[in-house]
């Protein structure tokens, strides 16, 4: 297909990117389909089903609207290599000319398009057999790229719903609300007697979903009450679900538990979707509440894995705080070490180290363990430890980064 389609979420400037980024396309002879607010997950999705060249988002997910950004899907509705975006940012930055020359009858079209939304409606109603008559769901839709979408299919499916933050202006999207600001939608869960409560980021690509007691069910959580709903109906694909190293050990122990494994990536999503491409798992995501169901679509979908939680619910006649409780949540403790930046990346080439690390996970006996991350943009290095003793992990995690600073700093 010549054509690409653009999407972009609530925030004011995404106007004017939306209309520079299609300019550019028409002058290269490609035809633009504008279509409004969408969701990031709806814009992979037709770009797949429709095969069309590119699919693009304009957006800058849960930061507050000043800031904006882009994200291209392939054809396949799949985002794009850190080889090809580099070689985007090399265009841009002018180092690198485009021998191209369009003229005539030849240059792009703009169309818009509001039908193609509703085919994204309509397709996660069809991934849903369920009513929802007399249940009561509480959104909130953080002025995003959600506002009329997700009230609309709860509706759709009968549900009692109970929305807020549905009016954008253009500056409020993100601002106090949405996935960012999780006490609001539990405190409006806990006000309504809601059996589910979710809240959105502003592109939608994931979700804060709150039991009926007020309770987070964060990332991990999700992975285990959907796992274990695959596994008891014979569809979790290669017997495994992919995390990330941050994935939290009561999932681990939990999946052991139901004869399942956890697979563990890198930390971002792209590591996440990778592995299960490669290896033929149907479901993975991260703690942040971003989770990919293979077989629906290509990216995380903060309304799909909403639906899809509600289904279990229903089908296995439970309350959302009694799914919540099946995997045991080990306490986590994160602490910065401020390290020179050029000696960050080999802090394993330190015996004593490397050695202080060893003896902190020999105390925990496979009941914890450390995992050091450094940061991409800082000069930081991330402790991370995780046991069933948050006063031990915290004293380990602080005496493990002071060491790391004493050595590398």
């Amino acid at each position: 297909s010549n054509t690409i389609i653009i999407a972009k979420d609530t925030r004011h400037s995404g106007d004017l990117l939306l209309t520079a980024l299609a300019s550019g396309m028409m002058s290269m002879g490609v035809d633009v389909i504008d279509l409004g607010v969408l969701p990031t997950p709806a814009v992979a999705y037709l770009t797949k089903k429709h095969n069309y060249m590119a699919g693009v988002v304009i957006s800058a997910s849960h930061n507050p609207f000043e800031y904006n950004g882009i994200k291209f899907f392939n054809n396949e509705g799949f985002k794009l290599r850190d080889e090809i975006e580099e070689q985007i940012e090399e265009i841009i930055l002018g180092e690198k000319i485009v021998e191209r020359e369009v003229i005539k009858g030849d240059i792009g079209k703009l169309y818009t398009d509001d039908g193609l939304g509703r085919e994204y409606e309509e397709y996660l109603l069809d991934l849903m057999d369920f009513d929802l008559t007399g249940i009561k769901i509480a959104l909130d839709c953080g002025n995003g790229a959600l506002y009329e979408i997700a009230p609309r299919v709860f509706k759709e499916l009968n549900a009692d719903v109970v929305a807020i933050n549905t009016t954008p202006d253009g500056k409020n999207i993100n601002d106090n609300s949405g996935s960012t600001n999780p006490g609001l939608i539990q405190e409006l869960v806990l006000e309504t007697g809601a059996a589910f409560g979710f809240s959105f980021d502003g592109d939608a690509d994931r979700i804060i979903a709150v039991d009926d007691e007020g309770e987070i069910i964060n990332g991990d959580s999700i992975l285990a009450i959907c796992a274990s709903h695959l596994k008891k109906n014979g569809k979790l694909k290669n017997n495994g679900v992919v995390g990330t190293v941050m994935t939290n050990i009561g999932l681990d122990k939990y999946l052991d538990s139901i004869d399942a494994k956890i697979i563990k990536t890198a930390v971002g999503d792209r590591y996440v979707l990778e592995e299960m491409i490669n290896n033929g798992y149907s479901i993975g995501g991260e703690q942040s509440g971003h989770i990919i169901f293979l077989d629906n679509n290509t990216t995380g979908d903060g309304l799909a894995t909403a639906l899809q939680l509600l289904e279990i619910a229903l089908e296995e006649k439970k309350r959302s705080s009694e799914l919540n409780t099946l995997m045991i949540h080990y306490p986590q403790i994160l602490v910065n070490a401020v390290v020179q930046n050029e000696l960050k990346y080999k802090y394993m080439e330190y015996d004593e180290i490397k050695n202080a690390v060893d003896a902190v996970e020999e105390k925990f006996d496979g009941n914890g363990r450390v995992v050091i991350r450094t940061s991409g943009t800082e000069p930081l290095v991330r402790v991370m430890i995780e046991g069933p003793d948050e006063e031990l992990i915290n004293k380990e995690a602080n005496e493990l980064a002071i060491l790391i600073e004493n050595v590398l700093g």
